[in-house]
């Protein structure tokens, strides 16, 4: 099902990342019943997917995920424009340019952290999704790249991005390595600079900044919320959801479910629906392995998903199974692991 298109962004305090292999429909269904007010994002889809690929496959998503945004990976102003009408079309509440991505697979493909080489190639993009749709575009971006790693070289870029009418910046406050490191190095060995992120939204205030990159506290969000428009998380969100629960209720003194055996319900439920129209239940249960993390029974709730998703694709009762599986550890008697 796809959503209706009238939803109206009114924040980006909170936001989730979009991560490859991880932030698809189901495990945006997930975080939505864990914070209903975080923007979601999609895996990235690149622009020949959509255009020649199974749309429903790639772009569907459920009307509770809005606000839902489409990320994408591409190079091409028209094909970009003409995804970004899709986009509208299926009632996505922003569309999002990747500009960050530092793997070979996406340099391959010209789009990525590489396109930081080409501002104006950037600006071009945007300019054409902007003049094609009515939703906003934005744009997720790093600090630089290789050695194109100055903050002028940074503010020179989201500068010359900016005269496309873009004023919305998802900034991963580190550089990326074009060679030599993998994308998990390049989340993990360049150095954080908040310091940059921060110079960048003084030197320009009509621009909203929203801050990704090694985040993992309620504090830390605070803190940078201070100074910036938003924070997007990434793994901390992932794996360990319940974080998001506790973000919502910090940052909007409201909550989605009550607590964590409630949300294991709502996804029971959606899961009976999916595993209906033929979705192996597997697909649904991998994105909740870390609800229960650092708790007793955290262990056996992670190991009876695992050890039973694939056994039987069409068991919708899996979920409702674990949770009385990790139950019947915190009984009097019973060893507890975490």
């Amino acid at each position: 099902m796809t959503g209706s298109g009238n939803y109206k962004l009114t924040t980006r305090r909170l936001c989730v990342a979009p991560m490859m292999d991880w932030t698809d429909r189901h495990c945006r269904y997930f975080h939505r019943c864990l914070a209903p007010s975080a923007l979601l994002y999609t895996e990235m889809v690149t622009s020949g997917a959509v255009l020649h690929g199974d749309r429903e496959y790639l772009l569907g998503f459920d009307e509770k995920e809005h606000p839902v945004a489409l990320q994408l990976g591409g190079s091409d102003p028209s094909d970009l424009a003409e995804c970004a009408r899709i986009a509208q079309s299926r009632g996505y509440d922003e569309v999002n340019l990747n500009v960050g991505c530092p793997s070979d697979r996406v340099q391959r493909g010209r789009f990525g952290a590489c396109l930081m080489l080409e501002p104006r190639l950037v600006r071009d993009c945007v300019a054409a999704m902007r003049d094609a749709v009515d939703i906003p575009v934005t744009v997720k971006t790093r600090l630089g790249v290789d050695q194109q790693d100055s903050y002028a070289y940074f503010s020179d870029f989201v500068n010359e991005v900016s005269a496309s009418g873009c004023s919305v910046f998802i900034i991963h406050a580190r550089k990326a390595w074009l060679s030599g490191v993998s994308p998990k190095e390049n989340r993990e060995i360049p150095e954080l600079r908040y310091d940059w992120v921060y110079q960048l939204k003084t030197e320009r205030p009509d621009l909203q900044i929203v801050l990704n990159g090694g985040v993992t506290t309620v504090a830390g969000i605070r803190q940078h919320l201070d100074r910036l428009d938003g924070v997007m998380l990434g793994r901390a969100a992932y794996q360990e959801p319940w974080f998001l629960a506790e973000c919502q209720k910090q940052l909007y003194g409201s909550a989605g479910v009550s607590d964590r055996d409630s949300a294991v319900r709502f996804m029971s439920e959606y899961a009976r629906r999916q595993v209906g129209q033929g979705v192996p239940v597997k697909h649904i249960s991998r994105h909740m392995l870390g609800l229960f993390h650092g708790l007793p029974g955290a262990r056996r709730w992670r190991r009876f998903i695992s050890e039973n998703a694939h056994r039987d694709a069409g068991n919708d009762r899996l979920l409702l199974q674990a949770l009385d599986e990790m139950k019947t550890t915190l009984q009097p008697g019973a060893h507890h692991d975490r």
